[in-house]
Order: structure tokens, then sequence, then C-alpha cells
């Protein structure tokens, strides 16, 4: 899983610092809105072509680590 995780990048000079996919111009976040958009694997790979399903993968995985984090009842 650490080698998918590589493929996220994160640069402060670089969209605002947003995480990207292997320091191109293309944020996990857009990655995330086409597949919420109801894209599929093989539609995503072609509208951005630059990316490896590799990368998709690691975009979804980044996303799940992100939101998987302990609630605290008070």
């Amino acid at each position: 899983m650490n080698n998918l995780l590589n493929r996220i990048t994160v640069n402060p000079e670089q969209c605002g610092g947003r995480p990207c996919v292997r320091n191109m111009r293309i944020r996990v976040s857009d990655v995330l809105d086409l597949f919420i958009a109801g894209l599929s694997k093989e539609q995503i790979l072609e509208e951005l072509p630059d990316l490896e399903s590799a990368d998709l993968e690691a975009c979804l995985k980044y996303a799940r680590i992100r939101i998987d984090h302990p609630v605290l009842a008070v």
C-alpha cells in the first residue's frame, strides 16, 4: 500500500498544497470528483491520459485513509 501512496504528493508550491498525483497538477479531489460524477475507471483514464490505473487506486486509498480517524464522544 505504501507504494501506491507514494503516487500522492503534496507540494505547498503546487495546487495550493492540495494532494496531487505524482507531482502533476491533477489533484486527488479532481479524480474523486470524476468518480462521483459516475465515470468509470476506463473513462477517467481516457479523460486524463497522463494517469495510470494505479494512480486511481492510490487516490481512493488516500481518501479512505484521510477519513478513517477516530471520533471521540464527549
